[in-house]
């Protein structure tokens, strides 16, 4: 039983390097970071959203909301406007240029992933997204 924990136990190690693997290459590859890209696709999605909407959509933290989006606007790839009917909602949308952006980025991004699926059958990716989905809601579930 101990050993059986044990390895189970590496699971959660590899996922831990796994993701720190995972992201600065990912940033390095398509120029941007995952949770930008969140944004972006949220955006693209919508016509215009309220910041605080879209923080709720990405599951990203306000403060970190607000730094991408200054630094998004100030790439010239989203605008941000007050609502002109309650003055405390921060309204934000894609520019055209985010909008071009976007684009070039999903196709890096399809680059980078089928880089990292080498060599996995369709299958096997269908067999590891079922179980990292399985793995997501358990530990929506813990209780913390």
């Amino acid at each position: 039983m101990a050993d059986s924990c044990s390895e189970k136990g590496l699971i959660l190690y590899a996922l831990h390097e796994l993701h720190k693997q995972v992201s600065p290459k990912f940033e390095k590859c398509t120029g941007i970071s995952q949770s930008r890209l969140d944004l972006l696709h949220e955006l693209c999605q919508a016509d215009e959203i309220s910041q605080t909407a879209l923080q709720k959509e990405v599951n990203i933290d306000s403060a970190a909301v607000t730094r991408h989006l200054k630094q998004l606007e100030t790439a010239g790839m989203v605008s941000r406007r007050r609502n002109p009917d309650d003055n405390r909602i921060t309204l934000v949308k894609l520019t055209d240029h985010g909008r071009n952006e976007i684009i070039s980025m999903r196709d890096e991004k399809a680059f980078f992933v089928a880089q990292m699926l080498d060599g996995f059958s369709n299958d096997e990716c269908n067999q590891l997204l079922d179980m990292l989905n399985r793995m997501q809601n358990n530990i929506k579930h813990i209780r913390a």
